[in-house]
């Protein structure tokens, strides 16, 4: 096979040859299966029946709290010790580099390499603690304070129930790492995704049912797939779509010149550069103030229940400000990740330039206009996307699994993954050839 299923150049036979590529698939496959297996192992004090039934009510729906509920896997809906997944270690990555723009301490840190960077690691992970704390001990409340409560050993419960959910997150926090550096893939990301798409089956299956029971018509189960394909299809196009700025330099020019054939260089903008950031983020604020209502015991209170009501997802207002904040995300953490002024710089040092742009400030001004454009297109784009669920959900009434920051997830992290993949075989594969080489000279 000249070229194999892998990519040009790659084939099946290499894959099979490489070893260390094997090994780290397997370890990853191991540690998602540890994940999966937390992802069951119930909270102490809690009545299993009484929380099933909760989980029916507060996320079936396909609320905030159902969000959340699919990023864990499950974990939440069945309060284990999984619950907070690594919703608080993303927030607090954010934090940290919110604060790195604003802060000459932690901007200092950051341009002080490898030191610097574990340095930052381990803030967000003091931070991290206290958000997961803070997180466990709202649950903890809300649990406490429902009618027909599922808690059983009376107000000991935040003491064993913190703890846990705290140290659940921290394991993960540590199982993220230790994919990251021994197996394939983003840690972190590979875990939410793995929540995610373990919830699939039985939300397709659920579909399905609804159509065989007559609550939906087959018109309606075509449309809904149908539009689930487009979303994908959309998804991937998007994210994998980007503005290509031809760069030169003088030596490529007098090479070219002298009639020698040269490659032309690039500098790729992704049209998302923010990535998932801002839907995460975004409905983690989004989220806080329904965690806040939590510690208010009067919930006969007719301004709480509003607020509550005005918080919840579904509502026009909720969109409203969810776009907002999305569009707001987008442009400030496309802000923290790619600096104009900075990048110009550092091409005008390696001796390039943009055709048609003077080198220096008229060169940062070209970046800035570029991607001001690209990431109001990015922003829109993840705007339609998480704002579908809500869109299809009062169109059919069912919960749209194929859209949100679910899906976004999903596509990122298979795209990452299997480009890392990829990268390990060529890696191999020229490992090998440089083996044959020295055979040959020997």
């Amino acid at each position: 096979m000249a070229d194999g299923v892998f990519g040009q150049g790659l084939s099946l036979e290499t894959f099979l040859k490489a070893s260390d590529l094997k090994k780290r698939l397997f370890f990853t496959l191991l540690a998602l299966f540890i994940y999966r297996i937390g992802t069951y192992v119930p909270l102490p004090g809690l009545d299993p029946v009484v929380i099933e039934e909760l989980a029916k009510r507060h996320m079936a729906a396909g609320g905030i709290l159902g969000m959340f509920n699919m990023f864990s896997g499950g974990a939440l809906s069945r309060m284990t010790i999984f619950a907070l997944n690594l919703m608080p270690y993303i927030s607090s990555s954010i934090i940290i580099q919110l604060f790195t723009m604003v802060s000459p301490t932690l901007e200092a840190l950051k341009k002080e390499g490898e030191t610097g960077r574990k340095k930052i690691n381990q803030y967000t992970r003091y931070l991290t603690i206290a958000v997961a704390g803070f997180q466990a001990y709202g649950i903890s409340l809300f649990l406490m304070n429902l009618q027909g409560s599922p808690v059983v050993i009376g107000r000991l419960f935040p003491l064993i129930s913190v703890p846990s959910l705290v140290c659940g997150t921290m394991f993960l926090v540590w199982l993220g790492e230790q994919i990251t550096s021994r197996g394939v893939g983003n840690g972190s990301s590979l875990l939410i995704f793995a929540g995610i798409v373990a919830n699939m089956p039985a939300s397709i299956a659920n579909i399905f049912e609804l159509g065989r029971a007559g609550a939906l018509s087959i018109f309606s189960v075509v449309m809904i797939f149908s539009v689930a394909i487009a979303v994908i299809v959309f998804v991937v196009f998007m994210e994998r779509a980007q503005r290509r700025i031809a760069i030169n330099y003088p030596q490529r020019q007098a090479m070219i010149a002298q009639g020698k054939s040269m490659d032309a260089s690039h500098l790729p903008l992704k049209i998302n550069s923010a990535g998932v950031i801002p839907p995460i983020f975004a409905y983690s604020l989004l989220s806080l103030p329904l965690m806040l209502a939590n510690f208010v015991k009067d919930s006969n209170s007719e301004l709480l229940n509003s607020f509550v009501m005005f918080f919840s997802r579904g509502g026009v207002m909720f969109s409203v400000i969810l776009v907002a904040i999305i569009m707001f995300f987008s442009f400030f953490y496309t802000a923290i990740v790619f600096n104009p002024t900075e990048t110009a710089d550092n091409l005008k040092k390696a001796g390039g330039f943009i055709p048609g742009v003077r080198p220096g400030q008229a060169t940062a001004e070209y970046f800035d206009y570029i991607l001001t454009r690209l990431t109001t297109v990015g922003a829109l784009y993840m705007a339609f996307v998480c704002i579908l669920p809500d869109i299809m959900n009062a169109k059919f009434g069912v919960h749209f699994i194929f859209g949100g920051t679910g899906i976004l997830i999903i596509v990122g992290v298979t795209i990452d993954t299997i480009s890392q993949i990829y990268t390990h075989l060529l890696s191999h594969q020229y490992k090998g050839v440089l083996k044959k080489m020295e055979k040959r000279k020997k």
